[in-house]
């Protein structure tokens, strides 16, 4: 069987140093049985585009007081395709990392992250992965279709109907149980990834690994990936700042719920293209705003999204159709003069930000809207500005002392 990945060579090396100080990484690229023969990746972002998956199967790199990930322990580059139709497109293989690396700092309960073109656009924390699913799956419905949903425990029956109800494509956990799989993949355009090492995700919540970006001319950046330092409230600290010999302090702290919101979203939106601002309710994503040059976007877009997602869920529950697809005007209009007496959800959710703020303006959006709580790196020369903003509206914040751009 041809593929586009079979193009490109069975090995790939990448070379640091020279002499005794040299270091190769060599890497295999990756295929799966389809039929009777094996192929690798089915194309990259585009049909017309070739691809290859590697993995690392030789080689240590080691720069400065980070080394990388050690050939043999890797946790999804070669993940298992539980059916044998078809492979795998490079997005399909992209959204799946991306979840990985947001549900690797989400290890405690039970936990689904949808992800679209590597941004997740739902995510959810519950008792049950059903329950996670359908919070995450609701949270943006139509973004989830075609999307990557990832889960953190063997998926069970319970779950796997809940997702035939909806149009993700490609699904990732690290086991099914009996049945799950042969439901699942009744829907032939369905991927369903087998990634066993997932029980060790937590491993890999400290552990950069190495991050390419090829420009346009070939040429090449090479970084460690960030990682998100905060992982509890002790990792966090009040917003306070001096500014002209005088403190500003937020005079609140945040409460039990609060606090847990506030690091799932922090952990969330290390997930998203940078500027990017996450609203969370309760373990749930209400609005995502990300890929924005400036945080107030950001922070406009989720709270413009939480008002037509909510719109969204209400036409869903109410009368099953889609909220744009309402034609009579007064179903349509009671439906949106619901969403914003509810101000989208927002009313009691938390903020995380990427970035520091530069001013208040992106705190002012949120807080306008009932958010009660906001997570920042902090750092900024107005910091004051910000922690003014949230005093006013009797609001907490903390600083995480981390900025987390992704690009």
């Amino acid at each position: 069987m041809s593929t586009n990945g079979e193009r490109f060579p069975a090995q790939l090396e990448i070379a640091f140093g020279e002499g005794a100080q040299r270091q190769v990484l060599v890497y295999e690229q990756v295929t799966w049985p389809v039929g009777d023969e094996q192929a690798g990746l089915r194309y990259g972002e585009n049909p017309d585009q070739q691809a290859a998956l590697y993995k690392l199967i030789n080689g240590n790199l080691a720069i400065g007081e980070v080394r990388n990930v050690t050939p043999g322990k890797t946790l999804a580059s070669t993940p298992e395709l539980l059916h044998r139709d078809t492979t795998l497109s490079k997005s399909a293989i992209a959204d799946a990392d991306a979840a990985l690396n947001v549900l690797r700092y989400l290890t405690d309960d039970p936990v689904c992250v949808i992800v679209k073109h590597q941004n997740p656009c739902g995510a959810a924390t519950r008792e049950n992965l059903a329950d996670a699913f359908h919070k995450a799956h609701m949270a943006d419905r139509l973004a989830a279709a075609g999307a990557c949903a990832a889960f953190n425990r063997a998926l069970d029956l319970t779950a796997a109907e809940a997702i035939i109800a909806g149009e993700t494509n490609v699904i990732v956990a690290p086991d099914y149980e009996e049945k799950v799989v042969d439901l699942l993949v009744k829907n032939k355009s369905r991927r369903v990834l087998r990634i066993d090492a997932m029980d060790k995700l937590a491993q890999w919540a400290g552990r950069p690994f190495l991050d390419f970006k090829s420009l346009i001319d070939g040429g090449l950046i090479a970084q460690w990936s960030y990682v998100p330092a905060a992982h509890k409230r002790e990792d966090c600290r009040p917003a306070s700042t001096m500014h002209h010999g005088k403190e500003h302090r937020v005079r609140r702290q945040p409460k039990a719920q609060e606090w847990d919101d506030l690091l799932l979203a922090w952990k969330i939106q290390a997930g998203l293209n940078s500027h990017s601002v996450v609203y969370v309710k309760e373990g749930v994503t209400v609005g995502i705003g990300a890929g924005e040059p400036h945080a107030v976007g950001a922070a406009e877009i989720a709270r413009d999204k939480a008002y037509r997602k909510l719109a969204e869920r209400l036409a869903w529950d109410r009368f099953g159709v889609p909220f744009l697809r309402i034609e009579n005007r007064d179903m349509h209009d009671s439906i949106w003069e619901d969403a914003i007496e509810l101000k989208g959800g927002l009313i009691g959710a938390v903020m995380a930000v990427d970035g520091a703020l530069l001013d208040r303006d992106a705190a002012d959006i949120a807080l306008a809207e009932g958010i009660t709580a906001v997570i920042q790196p902090g750092g900024a020369e107005n910091d004051f500005d910000a922690i003014q903003a949230c005093n006013e509206k009797h609001a907490a914040m903390v600083f995480t002392g981390q900025r987390s751009f992704r690009h």
